[in-house]
């Protein structure tokens, strides 16, 4: 679950780093934390870092030792006191919310503190929310609440009010290349800076588009829409096998398209008025697209339509 137990290893996150080493070094803790910021920079590993150093028998500053029976069973992913909780199927609900919430009235197993992981708290129904807010409003002693999401605007607002948030941010291109360097040494610095920009500083989404190999059909993509002649033979067909390629992405079309926004946007820092209106059309194409797999529609034929919206913008298929 955890290998490093430095903070230094935390990349980027300046503020973070250095709101923490104070909260950590008084042992003054809030009882909710709110780790808010774009996916993949961090503020899982932040979180399990907090953790470590609580609990730790001789943390290093404000970090865990990594040694001590605490960190190691952090680091084997079996703390008793280090409870996280992640999505089902895309939701955090009810029931799982009652049943945390009930087993925080007890003390921790044999820990200072317990430190509980809620992570893409956005994902939190309604009443999931409801419930784990009466638990905020009433911390249980040796209890520290940690909360990720990516944004607050779909969060309750009396939840974000009674924790402490920190905001996380992407990384440079540059900084983000290094990362991902660092973990995939056998890759070029320029795949990795085009990993870094695809993926918005965010090494975590990096990693991720690597291991789907989202970037060779990505750059696929973006030749057909560049090259390819909207009419004709010659035209049609590499766009309808294209399209079948990025049908067959299934649950990762979205991310896909995520891939396709940035691109897009990219040229229209690069275009003058008349380019720009054409990416903006190309920009509602897309929101277009995902929107219709929201509503599950054929995503072969979603995707067709797409690829030849994006090559004729001025011209949209419906």
């Amino acid at each position: 679950m955890l290998n490093d137990f430095s903070f230094a290893a935390l990349a980027g996150q300046p503020k973070v780093k250095n709101l923490l080493a104070r909260t950590l070094g008084s042992g003054r803790m809030p009882h909710a934390y709110l780790f808010r910021g774009p996916d993949g920079v961090g503020k899982k590993f932040a979180a399990l870092l907090t953790a470590a150093r609580i609990n730790c028998a001789a943390p290093d500053d404000y970090s865990g030792c990594g040694t001590c029976s605490s960190c190691r069973k952090l680091r084997s992913g079996n703390h008793p006191d280090v409870v996280i909780v992640s999505p089902d199927k895309g939701s955090i609900k009810i029931d799982r919310v009652r049943e945390l919430c009930r087993s925080l009235s007890f003390p921790p197993y044999e820990s200072v503190m317990r430190v509980v992981i809620i992570e893409d708290v956005h994902a939190m129904t309604t009443e999931a929310g409801n419930s784990l807010l009466k638990t905020l409003e009433e911390p249980p002693e040796n209890n520290l609440l940690i909360l990720t999401a990516e944004s607050s605007r779909e969060l309750l607002p009396t939840i974000v009010s009674r924790c402490q948030t920190l905001m996380f941010y992407g990384l440079s291109v540059g900084e983000c290349a290094r990362v991902i360097g660092q973990k995939l040494p056998e890759i070029g610095l320029d795949e990795a800076r085009l990993l870094a920009e695809l993926a918005g500083g965010s090494p975590g989404t990096a990693l991720t588009l690597n291991n789907k190999e989202l970037v060779g059909r990505y750059r696929a993509v973006v030749k057909v829409v560049e090259t390819a002649s909207a009419v004709g033979v010659d035209g049609v067909t590499p766009v309808l096998e294209t399209a079948a390629a990025l049908a067959a992405l299934k649950e990762d079309l979205p991310l896909m398209l995520g891939l396709l926004r940035m691109w897009v946007r990219d040229l229209m820092t690069e275009g003058d008025h008349i380019e720009i209106d054409i990416q903006k059309r190309r920009l509602a194409a897309l929101d277009r697209a995902q929107r219709q797999l929201d509503r599950n529609c054929n995503s072969t034929l979603v995707s067709e339509v797409l690829l030849f919206n994006l090559q004729s913008p001025v011209a949209e298929v419906f």
